[in-house]
């Protein structure tokens, strides 16, 4: 996006979304309610349009929050339909969760299947037609040389070929240089003089390759004339971390993010994980209760919860809790298996452990261990989704330090080494860059392709030892 036009811009589409999804909602309860076309049972009543109200309050301020959140705003004139529709079913599981959740814990009747499935195909019709439609009338306006705002490009010869190269690419950003001012061989008074002959309101920066002191003049010129300069922040190479400004102590910062930074997606992330945690805690309580007696009986002498310090965000350490599935002298006799360890780097792990017992066994082949972890989740040292947390010990003998980026987010229960067949990966790196690629592409519908993938691998028990 391309800052305060481009935002405004983008909240009003997402208030015209939300008023579509209004209108959709309102026909889809006229079309159930006055059973046009008899397709449901005439016998069959739901409730008048103001007991759903409460739904309303959901879906049409949270569907183009989470529009936004998959992409569906991103780059509009050069999306297809397809990817659209994609969007729009991410969108919709999302919302779908967000329902569910609001059903189970309010004791909310969904009232209308009927209506529901009304909203999801005129609502989602609606908002691809208004998508179509406004496409359409941006590009007509562009290709018409309206709707474009004039404006300088100073810099270096390369990098303003770049950057005309990126308008040339993007019709959205409606943008046309009128003039270029190549900074390594002009004067100062040519800045100026272009200022006062094309009136613009902004001028851009690309100038990778020429001097601070050069660059510094130039904004100071504009600064005085009282025109915005929007400068490229291409003069630092990063390879992964993502460039954004901040405020700090009425200084303006630079900031460069390898992890995922506090945004609304990940806000939502927290409180899904924390609905989650008791909704999984509530549905497994048999096997809560099953795990405590049986390994009471299986191995008298220890605890029945296994409680381990281990590494989470940034490698500050928390306790983590699991149900007990070794002798409860495991760690003594860890010393004395080292020779056996079939992990590369730091890690120990070995298939057939000799410290678990037979009914731990069973435990582990059923992830059923893990539930304790529930309890992490909601105390907020974990997450559903995230990097497994290592043991205190284990991230203090990670040598390499792009290793350590991998706790740069919150650790969770479940990952993308776990879906993997866990017991077939041996290779530290192959582990680490396994999350590292989770961190860099992380969204809310990859936490929800995870948990839909950890179910099969755990009934399956794929990689579990």
């Amino acid at each position: 996006m391309l800052g305060r036009k481009q935002e405004i811009n983008l909240k009003l589409n997402q208030i015209t979304d939300g008023l579509v999804i209004v209108i959709a909602f309102w026909i889809s309860h006229k079309l159930r309610y006055d059973n046009y076309g008899g397709i449901w049972p005439d016998d069959v009543k739901i409730p008048a349009f103001k007991d759903f109200i409460w739904i309303m309050f959901i879906i049409v301020p949270f569907t183009p929050l989470v529009l936004e959140i998959t992409g569906y705003y991103h780059h509009p004139l050069q999306k297809t339909i397809l990817l659209s529709l994609k969007q729009y079913a991410k969108t919709l599981i999302i919302i779908g969760v967000l329902i569910g959740g609001c059903v189970v814990f309010f004791q909310k009747g969904a009232q209308s299947r009927g209506v529901l499935i009304l909203l999801t195909l005129i609502g989602g019709g609606m908002l691809l037609a208004k998508e179509y439609l406004l496409k359409k009338f941006i590009r007509r306006q562009v290709n018409l040389g309206k709707w474009q705002e004039e404006v300088i490009l100073v810099g270096d010869v390369e990098e303003m070929k770049n950057f005309e190269d990126k308008l040339k690419s993007e019709l959205s950003f409606g943008l046309k240089v009128v003039k270029k001012i190549n900074l390594e061989n002009s004067q100062s008074e040519d800045l100026v003089k272009s200022l006062h002959e094309y009136s613009v309101n902004r001028v851009f920066f690309a100038a990778k390759h020429v001097s601070f002191g050069k660059v510094q003049a130039a904004v100071n010129e504009c600064e005085v004339e009282g025109v915005e300069v929007w400068l490229s922040t291409d003069f630092i190479e990063t390879t992964i971390a993502r460039p954004s400004l901040d405020a700090f102590g009425g200084s303006l910062m630079m900031v460069f993010r390898s992890a995922p930074e506090a945004t609304w997606a990940m806000l939502i992330k927290g409180g899904v994980d924390r609905i989650l945690a008791i909704l999984i805690i509530i549905a497994t309580l048999p096997l809560w209760i099953i795990a405590m007696i049986g390994i009471k009986l299986s191995s008298p002498d220890g605890k029945i919860l296994f409680r381990q310090e281990r590494g989470g965000r940034n490698g500050k350490p928390f306790r983590m809790y699991k149900f007990r599935t070794m002798v409860a002298e495991a760690e003594e006799k860890k010393k004395e298996l080292i020779g056996m360890n079939e992990m590369s780097g730091p890690v120990f792990k070995i298939e057939n452990d000799p410290r678990v017992f037979p009914f731990g066994d069973f435990l582990r082949r059923w992830s059923i261990d893990e539930l304790p972890q529930l309890l992490n989740v909601l105390l907020g040292h974990m997450s559903i989704v995230g990097p497994r947390p290592l043991p205190v010990d284990e991230v203090e003998r990670i040598q390499e330090s792009s290793h350590r980026r991998r706790l740069s987010m919150k650790p969770g229960i479940t990952c993308v080494w776990q879906i993997s067949g866990r017991s077939k990966i041996t290779s530290f790196d192959e582990w680490v860059k396994l999350d590292l690629d989770y961190i860099d592409g992380w969204s809310l519908w990859l936490d929800i392709k995870i948990l839909l993938k950890t179910v099969p691998a755990v009934l399956f028990k794929r990689g579990a030892r």
